[in-house]
This record gives C-alpha cells, structure tokens and sequence, in this order.
C-alpha cells in the first residue's frame, strides 16, 4: 500500500514540476514577445535596416556639390481623424546639407486626438545615411479639434551614401511618415514649444 501511495505521489511532484516548467516557458516567451519590439526598434535605428532613420545631434560638417532628389509621403492611420501632409512635396538639398522641411496636420474631429507618427525612408538602403535632428515624430502631438499645426523636419543626408556599394547609385528618396492613434497621460512638453499653428487653411 505504501509503495502505492509513494508512486502516487512521485507522479504528483512530476506532473507539478512539468506544469511549473510549461508555466515558466509560457511567462518566459510573452516577456521576450515584449522586449522584442523595443530591442528590434534599436536595432533599426542603429543599423538603418528596413529604412530606419538615424537621429543625430549636430549637423554635417561635409557638404558636397551632388544634390539628391528627396520626396514626401504622408498619411493617416484608421481612428485618428486628421488631414496630414506636407507642406512641399519634394526639395533638392545638397548631400551634406542640413535642411527643414514642414508637414501640416489637422484634425478634422469634435474631440481632441493625439497620434504619433512613425517612420521610414525608401529604399531602405538609405535608411542609414538619412540623419534627422529635430522631427515632430520624435513625440507624441496632441491636436484640439478643427487645430492645425505645422511641424518641422530637419535632416541632412550623410556624404558617405555615394561610398557605400549599395547605395552610391541612389538618387532619389523617399521619407514617409504615417500618424497613428496615441492614448495615455499628456506629454510634458507641449506641441506650442515644438510647432507652428497655422491660422489659415491651405
């Protein structure tokens, strides 16, 4: 009898110990499911793959006489109310030179809306090489109903694009943004410090 109840109980202690360890795989997977988003949003922005951009604190100290054709998509994701576009559709900077472009959003809602706006440039190979140094994509924009506001890009494209092999023959890019809808606490920085109203329509 005794032998009976000492097997009962070692298949108890191994079906807890296998119900334990399927428990710490299922905890262990949805913590890596988390981490992965933010540990692959840095790997992008330090290697530029998939069209990352790269965020930089000072300007280039190379400019060079080859200019490069740079355009600009704009667009606005389900559930967030918002005309947005920008306010040139392309310019010519020389490659090198730090310049600022000007998007404007509206939101075209009876309530206010934030969004966020994420990014990439194409092709993707340029992703690496297209520095900003101030864009309204860095934070969170909250918009009263029928505001408008008019936010700055500034950027400058790195000289070394016409060494590298896989990107020396580009001549045209394309930064594209797309609004998302944002919810949570109010931003400590204001959109006043970081855009321009605009009091007219366009």
């Amino acid at each position: 009898m005794s032998d009976t109840v000492n097997a009962q109980n070692k298949q108890g202690r191994n079906n807890g110990a296998v119900v334990f360890m399927c428990l710490s795989f299922v905890i262990g997977m949805t913590a890596m499911s988390y981490a992965a988003v933010p540990l692959y949003r840095i790997f992008c922005q330090m290697t530029g793959y998939n069209g990352t951009t790269q965020r930089v604190d000072q300007a280039s100290s190379v400019i060079l006489d080859r200019k490069m054709r740079v355009t600009f998509d704009a667009n606005v994701a389900s559930g967030l109310y918002w005309d947005f576009k920008p306010v040139q559709r392309e310019v010519n900077p020389r490659i090198g030179e730090t310049i600022q472009v000007n998007f404007v959003a509206e939101n075209k809602s009876n309530e206010t809306q934030r969004g966020q706006a994420v990014f990439n440039v194409t092709p993707g190979e340029a992703g690496v090489y297209f520095n900003k140094i101030q864009c309204f994509c860095f934070t969170e924009t909250d918009l009263k109903p029928g505001q408008k506001l008019e936010m700055p890009v500034v950027f400058y494209i790195d000289p070394d694009i016409t060494k590298a092999v896989e990107s020396k023959d580009i001549h045209t890019i394309t930064l594209s943004y797309t609004f998302y809808p944002k919810e949570g606490p109010e931003p400590v920085a204001s959109n006043e410090g970081r855009a321009q109203k605009v009091e007219k329509k366009l």
